[in-house]
């Protein structure tokens, strides 16, 4: 699996895994690395990553072009990786959205806040205008349990239905879990830290519907 840490202008992924890259996607949107040299391993985790930059106000800028290019090579990188995940920042920048169109699967992040909920309804709307007939599903993150999280996913399918004439599965439900907290101040990936908790049991069920179960067991 390749983790491509696609919030540009605030990457984190390299700091939550707690990994020192010396090489990033800058260098790959230069030319001075090809998408193999771009990335760098992650050997507790068993997978590899492609790191962003933080900060960096040229890669939230980027041209149409060079996002088409950055698209094609992460999908010709599909030929060495059985699963490439695109960790997309917040927001609908241009180079966000032509990003999130270039996926199979666009997994929409809500929590149960109305700010949360209205940001996921725009996206999907114009993730909808972008790339007509794309799939996307719902993920309810910090659900105070499963039965919550469902309602908190019926509410935005509902807005979905009526506004978009879209009908957006529900993907899974991660709960709220303090183990999350601790596996971020660690630098450790929580199915690696915390295996047995609430969250990470939520994880291997999301993956394991979306048919990613192989992917994420390496993980652990």
């Amino acid at each position: 699996m390749l983790l491509v840490d696609a919030d540009l202008g605030l990457a984190n992924v390299d700091v939550q895994l707690g990994l020192q890259p010396e090489r990033d996607l800058h260098g790959l949107l230069t030319g001075r690395l090809s998408l193999r040299q771009a990335v760098l391993r992650h050997p507790a985790g068993g997978f590899d990553v492609l790191a962003g930059r933080s900060g960096s106000g040229a890669l939230a800028a980027m041209e149409a072009a060079t996002v088409e290019r950055v698209a094609a090579l992460l999908r010709d990188g599909a030929t060495f990786w059985d699963v490439v995940l695109l960790d997309l920042g917040a927001g609908l920048a241009p180079p966000t959205r032509r990003l999130a169109a270039s996926a199979d699967l666009l997994l929409v992040v809500a929590t149960d806040e109305p700010t949360s909920l209205t940001d996921a309804y725009a996206v999907l709307k114009l993730h909808g205008q972008d790339r007509p007939g794309a799939e996307a599903r719902i993920v309810v993150n910090q659900a105070m349990d499963a039965a919550r999280g469902r309602r908190t996913a019926a509410t935005l399918q509902r807005a979905c239905v009526t506004f978009l004439r879209r009908q957006v599965p529900l993907a899974g439900v991660v709960r709220r879990d303090e183990k999350v907290r601790d596996a971020i101040r660690r630098q450790t990936p929580l199915l690696t830290r915390h295996p047995g908790s609430a969250a990470a049991a939520d994880v291997e069920a999301l993956a394991g519907g979306l048919g990613l179960r192989a992917a994420f067991a390496a993980v652990r």
